[in-house]
């Protein structure tokens, strides 16, 4: 027997009655009946649901979901109780569809037709492949953004989703693998994500509550691990129905992307690191000075950079690693002469290219030269050892 995988698009809607009823129409028509295995390129069987999130809207959304309901057993609504924004209507989608209608993957999906449902097989696809979170994008080959946008609207759509992927992934590989970030079309494995996932929508779960949670999302899923994939996505035009875009959508974006960097651990490590790097550059530049008048050349570089080896030790053991601390006076001993002897890189870098810019430049700008040496050759050392050798986490 086939495999079968349950799959909930889910919906967020405000005041769709004028597209939801057609959508819910050409899903169950159109879209679902080919997908099944051995139709097109998919080999699984496929449970095909959908879930509306209505944000109790006035026009009578809610109520047109219902008559579909009654139409087709594989259609839900969910009606908010509270308007808490379209990041909050996707987590508690996402709940429900776990919890109540067994979901294997989670689409984030658009009742407005500017989705087009063709591209929902070619996603499946993907995930029968071994991805694990599938989206589309309007920037790779294959993909646009619609022809009815104007240039204004192009720009901030190009510019603001390439400013966002560089705040959140330069110089890492996602920034060259997430090419659209700004996207609301993707479907997410359950299993070890979205079930990993904090789903509580209130408080300060969401650092937002309009378009920038896609930020977030795409970000906390990949910090996971999730095996990604960009499909082409055709973005269409609407033609009906009220846009959930709020003004303020490109601030909105630029700041949950500045706040996602700033916040990840990864960063927070780095920034501890270079704090603490200043400071053994303010100790190495001190005692350099202070050993220059009395010890002869090559010898304040070497002794003034092992003093600021300890320094960095003790405060990087304290505080930058403190999730893989080193304890116990034995381990203790034995990562600080580890320590010592990956830092002799350190001090060679430092002593040779020290003394090479006293001989070039003259003796007389050894601080500038030393905050030179540190900052492009050092820190970048340093660092790459520190994480690769001295507080390495252990695979679990």
């Amino acid at each position: 027997m086939k495999q079968q995988n349950t799959a909930v698009i889910v919906i967020p809607t405000y005041n769709e009655a004028d597209n939801i009823g057609k959508m819910i129409e050409y899903l169950n028509t159109k879209t679902f009946p080919n997908i099944v295995a051995k139709k097109g390129d998919l080999t699984q069987n496929w449970d095909m649901k959908i879930l509306v999130v209505d944000g109790n809207s006035p026009d009578g959304t809610g109520k047109v979901v219902e008559k579909e309901a009654k139409k087709y057993n594989n259609t839900f609504l969910l009606t908010e109780t509270s308007k808490d924004g379209i990041g909050a209507a996707y987590l508690k989608g996402f709940k429900y569809a776990i919890d109540k209608l067994n979901a294997d993957f989670v689409f984030e999906f658009d009742g407005d037709f500017q989705h087009p449902p063709e591209t929902i097989p070619l996603m499946l696809k993907a995930i029968e492949e071994g991805y694990d979170y599938v989206i589309g994008s309007r920037k790779i080959k294959g993909g646009s953004n619609p022809k009815g946008w104007g240039f204004k609207r192009v720009f901030f759509s190009e510019f603001g989703g390439f400013v966002a992927r560089f705040i959140m992934f330069f110089p890492f590989k996602n920034f060259f693998k997430v090419t659209d970030p700004t996207t609301g079309l993707k479907v997410t494995r359950v299993k070890g994500f979205v079930d990993k996932m904090d789903l509580d929508w209130k408080g300060d779960r969401l650092l937002t509550k309009s378009f920038g949670y896609k930020l977030q999302l795409l970000f906390e899923t990949l910090k996971m691990g999730a095996k990604f994939k960009e499909v082409p996505l055709n973005f269409h035009v609407r033609n009906a129905g009220e846009s959930k875009i709020e003004a303020k959508t490109a601030k909105d974006i630029f700041r949950v992307a500045i706040l996602l960097r700033w916040y990840d651990d990864f960063t927070q490590k780095f920034l501890k690191f270079g704090t603490v790097g200043f400071i053994g550059f303010i100790i190495n530049a001190i005692f350099l000075n202070l050993f220059s008048t009395f010890l002869n050349k090559p010898w304040p570089w070497t002794f003034s950079a092992e003093i600021a080896i300890i320094s960095n030790f003790t405060l990087n053991n304290l505080w930058t690693f403190r999730s893989q601390q080193i304890f116990g006076p034995s381990r203790l001993i034995k990562k600080f002469f580890q320590f010592n002897l990956s830092s002799a890189g350190a001090i060679v870098i430092q002593t040779i290219f020290g003394t090479l810019a006293e001989y070039l430049f003259g003796p007389g700008n050894k601080t500038l030269y030393l905050a030179v040496i540190i900052v492009f050759l050092v820190l970048p050392y340093n660092w790459t050892m520190y994480n690769l050798v001295i507080w390495k986490n252990k695979k679990k």
